[in-house]
């Protein structure tokens, strides 16, 4: 199967300018890219969609370039919203272009072989340009019209308007392909579905300019079966970077994939090959239960995001949360991550401890003190996976691993932290 069918088979073509004359221009390496916007300060999971299909391109001998928007970052992309954004100052968004340069690196090569990555930064050409320059050698190829037309700015129009700023969005990515045309020879430029006008504007562009052709393939934007957006939860966004969301928060929103969607996000983010992700699909299908596509998931894109040592410690800390594993085996981070998406309570360091009974009722698991008696008389309260056999029992220093953290836990699945400050 070539990277084409392989990718329609993954369900991650949504457009294409001309796919059999692609088909054609694939089989020799060709340059292509994509741009990330710096419009927060990492990455998050659905920009690892495109972003590792930029990977696939390049583990198929292709040149990779990712661009990191440092100009566009400035403007906001108008796609998808139906508000202006909030425009953060240079020094944010130049920060912010370090962080995602730092990021996209790790998913890329960088030093073997002839078809090494690339990292971009359009502010570099941008930058030079005078408004006249601008307005003369490359406003002067766009239609209005044709601009109100995009998808992504008669939304916006009907829904209210939009500045000029965001109108010449498409200017600007247009004249990123152009540049990554003259500079790397770059004939294909991969996007989200929102992106397709965008892409197509750059063709043009190149085209009017140059004389030069060149392809544009987009990617579906990812959805979830219950229609809820995927990458986000309760908590806000799944980010990319560490601080941000946690390496066990990061595996556990994989492990916790709906039965309906496991099988698609495989294809989607796992490089496993046709024959692995079938055989996980009919262990799926013969016992849902066991959650071995769950696991195969959360372990791979973990790993692939924060290394693999770091995902073998988060399901070792995954199972110790549940009593089947050693929590004081745990280094801090590990159990800080682990514990910090758990109802919590703080205890400032001097001040007396409160009884696992107290504890527990204000964390609010259950209800009230009575119903955390109650738990206790009926064999079903732990503390850091010991069974608590009396009412009163309080919690001493010693108690806490790591000299922070405590576990309580209401029958097998019912977790609260205590944090000792």
């Amino acid at each position: 199967m070539n990277l084409l069918e392989d990718l329609r088979w993954r369900g991650l073509i949504s457009q294409s300018t001309d796919e059999s004359a692609l088909q054609e221009a694939l089989k020799k390496p060709i340059t292509l890219y994509i741009g990330f916007d710096p419009t927060a300060a990492s990455l998050h999971v659905g920009n690892l969609v495109v972003l590792l299909v930029l990977r696939r391109f390049q583990l198929a001998g292709h040149n990779p370039i990712a661009l990191v928007g440092g100009a566009t970052g400035l403007v906001g992309d108008p796609s998808g919203r139906n508000e202006e954004r909030t425009l953060n100052s240079n020094d944010t968004v130049a920060e912010w272009v370090s962080n995602i340069r730092e990021q996209v690196s790790s998913f890329l090569d960088f030093d073997k072989g002839p078809n090494k990555a690339q990292v971009v930064n359009n502010l570099d050409w941008t930058s030079p340009l005078s408004a006249i320059e601008f307005l003369r050698d490359i406003g002067k190829h766009f239609s209005v019209n044709q601009m109100l037309a995009k998808d992504s700015v008669s939304s916006r129009l009907e829904s209210g308007g939009i500045s000029y700023t965001e109108f010449s969005y498409q200017v600007l990515q247009s004249l990123d392909f152009l540049e990554l045309y003259r500079r790397y020879q770059c004939t294909l430029q991969l996007g989200g579905s929102d992106q397709w006008g965008n892409i197509v504007a750059g063709l043009d562009l190149i085209r009017r300019v140059e004389g030069g052709s060149g392809h544009a393939l987009t990617i579906p934007l990812l959805t979830k079966s219950d229609g809820s957006k995927f990458g986000k939860t309760a908590s806000g966004s799944i980010w990319l970077e560490a601080s941000m969301t946690s390496p066990y928060a990061f595996f556990q929103y994989w492990l916790n994939t709906d039965d309906k969607d496991v099988i698609k996000f495989l294809k989607v983010f796992s490089f496993k090959s046709h024959q692995e992700i079938s055989e996980l699909e009919k262990a799926h299908d013969a016992n849902p239960g066991m959650r071995e596509a769950h696991r195969a998931l959360a372990r791979e894109l973990t790993s692939l995001v924060h290394s693999s040592e770091i995902a073998e410690r988060v399901e070792e800390a995954a199972r110790a949360l549940f009593g089947q594993g050693d929590l004081g085996s745990l280094d801090e981070a590990t159990l800080a991550g682990a514990l910090s998406e758990l109802p919590r309570i703080t205890i400032k360091s001097g001040e007396s401890i409160p009884t696992w009974v107290d504890l527990l009722a204000a964390t609010g698991v259950v209800d009230s003190k009575s119903a955390a008696r109650r738990i206790v008389k009926e064999g079903g309260a732990y503390l850091n996976n010991a069974k608590v056999e009396s009412e009163d029992f309080a919690l001493q220093k010693s108690d806490f691993l790591c000299g922070k953290y405590a576990l309580l836990r209401k029958g097998k699945r019912d977790l609260a932290a205590v944090e000792l400050l």
